[in-house]
């Protein structure tokens, strides 16, 4: 099964977001138009989550494979308070992985109601194992709606379902368990902890935006097509 790519666009992120049941009076996508502190601290705050699209190198690959090799796998479903990972098993879907992520670990969550698309989607989905849940959402006709109406609304003409991609999208948020900071990424074996910590809330922006810069940018200073876009507080 393959998707049509999503757009890097935080207004595209919340019609999503809004079309899947979240109150974006409450919680809406930004983007993070820089690194410094003074351009950071224009997002608004407390951020819940980052998304992150960066180029897929051999050099992002080559991390991957020896960082897996060290992760557990994710089995599911969750214990009570577990991270929520969703594994990706459709083509160019990662733009919506990535929002499910950001949307049902944090607390934009708590704004689903419990009838709304999401909060369906997350009854249904959260009691399977990882492979069931992964199959799951490659029948969920609400998420596919979704995917499909945003893939098709973005300022640049939407590419083919079969046009390679060497983009892809991550999500950052903050485990409250732990107060780690975890890359939620759907082609890996599970949430993985960047053991960077992160004290409030209000830590992950700059914690998010860090570690992407270390380790993903300066890992290929020749790329450009980064770009990153903070799911936040709007009350």
């Amino acid at each position: 099964m393959r998707w049509v790519p999503l757009e890097s666009n935080p207004d595209l992120f919340t019609t999503w977001s809004e079309s899947m049941g979240l109150d974006t009076s409450k919680y809406a996508f930004t983007d993070i138009y820089g690194l410094d502190d003074e351009v950071l601290a224009m997002v608004p705050q407390p951020v819940e989550a980052v998304l992150c699209l960066f180029p897929v190198t051999k050099e992002n690959e080559k991390v991957m494979v020896k960082e897996d090799q060290e992760t557990q796998p994710f089995v599911g479903p969750e214990k009570e308070d577990d991270l929520i990972y969703f594994k990706q098993t459709i083509s160019n879907a990662c733009g919506t992985i990535g929002l499910l992520h950001a949307i049902a670990n944090t607390s934009a969550r708590k704004t689903l109601s419990p009838e709304s698309p999401m909060g369906q989607l997350l009854r249904d989905a959260l009691p399977l194992n990882a492979t069931d849940r992964a199959a799951f959402l490659q029948t969920s006709k609400s998420l596919a709606q979704a995917h499909t109406t945003t893939a098709s609304s973005g300022q640049t003409a939407a590419p083919s379902a079969d046009d390679p991609v060497d983009l892809h999208f991550v999500c950052y948020v903050r485990d409250p368990k732990s107060k780690k900071l975890f890359e939620l990424d759907g082609r890996r074996k599970g949430p993985v902890d960047r053991k960077v910590d992160v004290p409030q809330q209000e830590d992950l922006l700059k914690t998010a935006t860090k570690w992407v810069h270390e380790n993903y940018m300066q890992l290929n200073p020749e790329e450009v097509n980064f770009n990153l876009i903070a799911l936040a507080s709007m009350a």
